[in-house]
């Protein structure tokens, strides 16, 4: 199928491949495209996905040029993306018509991370990696030595320094529940 005209005569007879076909060779310059006529680069994503179910939805109807369906994929994304930044428009115009609200302020951020969580951030990488997997995530150890790309061995006692160190920095203190409501338990 080296035209556009002869991918799509064989998608109107049923053929899905041919319609991937021809998504394939014009989804990249349709984004393109959209990317420079739509609000954000998001929104672009969009534009290209209501122009392929536009295509399909009028099928009947799309105009080929010297057999390339291009040109109208282009047309059909420029009228989407104007659709589109139109509405965007009109919602944030929208929102600016709405009366300003009390600020409040955000409740988590009276809460910090608690003793354990800052710790195990200030740990090395590969002690996070294996206190995440093992503990936190609750993966084997054998697992998390295929994860890793290392000897079972090698995780054990990575997981039992890290516990230390992490023990370490956080205290002995007996485990239990927090002020916050969160339990400390290594």
């Amino acid at each position: 199928m080296s035209t556009d005209e002869e991918a799509w005569a064989a998608a109107m007879a049923g053929e899905g491949e041919a319609f991937g076909l021809i998504f394939d060779r014009h989804r990249a310059r349709v984004y393109r495209h959209s990317l420079g006529l739509a609000p954000s680069w998001a929104d672009a994503d969009d534009v290209v996905a209501v122009v392929f179910l536009e295509a399909w939805r009028k099928r009947d109807r799309v105009h080929f040029v010297g057999g390339s369906l291009l040109p109208w994929l282009l047309k059909t994304a420029t009228f989407t993306a104007k659709n589109l930044t139109r509405a965007s428009t009109r919602y944030r115009a929208a929102l600016r018509r709405l009366p300003v609200g009390e600020h409040h302020a955000d409740h988590a951020d009276s809460i910090g991370d608690g003793d354990a969580l800052t710790a195990l951030r200030d740990l090395s990488q590969t002690d996070q990696q294996v206190l995440t997997l093992c503990v936190l995530e609750g993966i084997s150890q054998e697992d998390a030595a295929r994860v890793l790309g290392v000897r079972v061995g090698t995780v054990k006692s990575r997981l039992s320094r890290a516990k230390s160190r992490l023990r370490d920095v956080v205290g002995n203190q007996p485990a239990g529940i927090r002020q916050e409501g969160v339990s400390d338990v290594l």
